[in-house]
């Protein structure tokens, strides 16, 4: 169902492309225009879902989708034009791409299907990547000495969230799946 929430949630899909555009011409400013407003429909989705009593399946598996085409594809392209360490872009993405394929194969897998859910500390872990993201726009449109010597700190923060929210998504996907090692059926 298409309500309020749900589209804008599309908006800030909608919203990448225009993002990366920006980025791909150096328009560091409008990148962070474009990117904060994909932000405030990230807060009113939520916010509108719970106010209006809105909360639909698919605004429960689109929402984060959008987070996660949002973060991916702006920390590549970051990562492409010296923005943010390779590395970094390497860590969140790959964190990213093992959380979905681990989905992906219980849902293949196992008849009882896991609720998505995320943690406290893959929500901090999606906070401080946002922040990364903000910080390293403002740096690469006036790269300040307090923006410069800011930026590290950011980085370090969402490598670190980034890897203990894997992991820890890692380990309960595992308790998860012991739990229930009796109702997996291989393929084929």
């Amino acid at each position: 169902m298409l309500n309020l929430p749900n589209t804008l949630t599309l908006i800030r899909i909608l919203t990448i492309p225009i993002f990366l555009e920006c980025l791909a011409y150096h328009l560091y400013w409008e990148a962070l225009v474009v990117f904060a407003l994909g932000g405030i429909t990230d807060f009113f989705d939520g916010l509108t879902a719970r106010w209006l009593n809105q909360q639909t399946a698919l605004g429960a598996y689109l929402d984060p989708v959008a987070d996660k085409l949002l973060v991916i594809s702006s920390y590549v392209m970051l990562g492409l034009i010296d923005g943010i360490p390779v590395w970094l872009t390497v860590v969140v993405v790959v964190r990213d791409a093992l959380i979905v394929i681990g989905y992906g194969a219980i849902y293949i897998l196992v008849e009882e299907k896991m609720a998505v859910r995320p943690s406290w500390i893959g929500k901090w872990s999606t906070t401080f990547q946002l922040f990364t993201l903000a910080v390293a726009l403002v740096n690469l449109h006036d790269g300040t000495l307090l923006h410069a010597a800011i930026l590290p700190v950011f980085i370090g923060f969402s490598a670190a969230a980034a890897v203990a929210s894997g992991l820890q998504y890692l380990y309960r996907g595992l308790i998860w799946l012991q739990a229930r090692a009796p109702s997996i059926t291989p393929p084929g």
